[in-house]
């Protein structure tokens, strides 16, 4: 994040407490707009080499980086392309720093949520595995997470009880009904609606591009842990083994 710099709002376009104005959007040209969202749904990356995952201490791993990199690039992509030119200057601006920081750690718990839900059912198929074992594993692993992560400065006073709520959807979670597909992933697409410190005007304009822009950055990951993970050596192992990464 860059060093924030306190300055006075002075002309129309800029931000106003935690939100984005419809005139910041004026002056971006549909060249500019197509640019901005070929990187924001991230066509033309170049394919990494993929490890398995074979570990438990690489699964979290997994699901913490993985977690991160969908809502980092969710919020900042949403942010970049309803800004267009004028982004870089928003940073400049205290109040929407402070809201992007809080953005970003709700974002992250919904994130790490979904996927947290989603592997558990990889697991649950992919394995003789009782449900209570994967289930197990998985809060384990989750609650790891958390109590690394502690209570972010940044995030807000609503942190921890949205942490709680992450906490109690895996201890409730029918692990032999997730299926493989975007069936668990709710909390994510709404967070990222809910989070972003963009006006409601927009946010109910942009409601739907927004939700299916961070379900198809699911893919990629969906995809990548189906191929990297070894269910049973995962299961046999425990969770301070080395990482593997993916």
């Amino acid at each position: 994040m860059r060093k924030v710099v306190r300055r006075q709002p002075s002309q129309e376009g800029e931000t106003r407490g935690f939100t984005l104005s419809l005139s910041s959007l004026r002056s971006m040209r549909p060249a500019e707009w197509f640019r901005v969202i070929i990187d924001y749904v991230g066509l033309g990356r170049t394919r990494r080499r993929l490890d398995p995952i074979t570990t438990q201490a690489g699964l979290s791993h997994f699901l913490q980086s993985r977690a991160s990199f969908v809502a980092q690039t969710s919020l900042y992509g949403y942010l970049r392309t309803r800004a267009g030119m004028r982004y870089p200057e928003l940073f400049d601006d205290d109040p929407f720093v402070e809201g992007i920081n809080i953005a970003k750690w709700h974002i992250w718990l919904d994130c790490l949520s979904d996927l947290a839900v989603y592997a558990g059912g990889v697991m649950a198929r992919s394995s003789d595995a009782s449900p209570e074992q994967v289930g197990g594993l998985i809060q384990r692993l989750v609650a790891d997470i958390l109590d690394e992560t502690g209570v972010p400065q940044e995030a807000g006073g609503e942190f921890v009880p949205h942490a709680q709520r992450v906490r109690e959807r895996l201890a409730a979670c029918d692990w032999t009904a997730v299926e493989d597909d975007e069936w668990a992933f709710t909390e994510s697409p709404a967070g990222l609606v809910k989070w972003s410190p963009v006006i409601d005007e927009l946010k109910q304009l942009d409601e739907d591009i927004v939700k299916n822009s961070i379900r198809f950055r699911w893919q990629e990951t969906r995809r990548d842990l189906r191929q990297c993970l070894d269910v049973d050596a995962v299961l046999g192992g425990n969770v301070d083994e080395g990482l593997a990464t993916c």
